[in-house]
């Protein structure tokens, strides 16, 4: 089963930027613009987790954290522009489980996001995958063939953990950039190809004919 997310924001970047990163990491996605919605849909939906946004049009973000806690058991990541502590602890105090400032980097938010699964006892995505040898433990962000550690790049596993949480799917170049860059390097191919042919030297029997990363 995938995690479902409930994003709870009203600025449609945002929404563009989040949905296809957490999509492409194995979660599916509910979205809200409003507090009165996310209530709607954290009573209907059942979500795993939820990241809320403060400033909402029709009500505070500090005033929907009780209303939610009230009913709703999942973890709560707080995304908002407000840096000052004591915002933070007020959200924290109302229920918050974390407090994410924007803009952030999407990397650092899908780890937080697993650790409040993990935390909660929610589902997660595929947790050890195993191909052609090949075996990948989402928990110790370990890769390994036969045993033995393959040393691989913080930037380098999350390209082989994205593709193999996504297996037998095709994934755009577009896709892959703008999770784990952001949508600012949408279009920058080439980069994406350097990665690639980097992460086929380390974890392919043959680089030259790969069977496990296939263009």
């Amino acid at each position: 089963m995938k995690a479902r997310i409930l994003v709870v924001d009203d600025e449609p970047q945002i929404l563009r930027f989040l949905e296809p990163a957490l999509e492409a990491s194995g979660y599916a996605i509910l979205h809200a613009a409003t507090g009165r919605e996310a209530l709607r849909l954290a009573a209907n939906a059942a979500p795993d987790l939820i990241l809320l946004d403060l400033g909402l049009p029709d009500m505070d973000g500090k005033e929907a954290l009780p209303k939610l806690r009230a009913f709703c058991k999942a973890p709560i990541i707080v995304l908002s522009a407000r840096d000052r502590e004591a915002e933070k602890i007020e959200a924290l105090d109302l229920g918050a489980d974390d407090y994410v400032e924007k803009p952030f980097a999407i990397g650092e938010l899908l780890a937080r996001l697993r650790v409040a699964l993990r935390r909660a006892g929610g589902v997660e995505a595929k947790i050890v995958i195993e191909a052609d040898g090949l075996t990948l433990d989402f928990d110790r962000r370990l890769v390994t063939r036969a045993g033995a550690p393959i040393k691989l790049t913080p930037r380098e596993y999350d390209l082989i953990a994205l593709l193999a949480r996504n297996a037998g799917r095709v994934m755009t170049h577009g896709q892959l950039l703008t999770a784990l860059w952001g949508p600012a390097h949408r279009d920058d191919v080439q980069y994406l190809r350097v990665f690639v042919g980097q992460l086929r030297a380390k974890i392919e029997r043959d680089p030259a004919e790969p069977s496990l990363i296939v263009t």
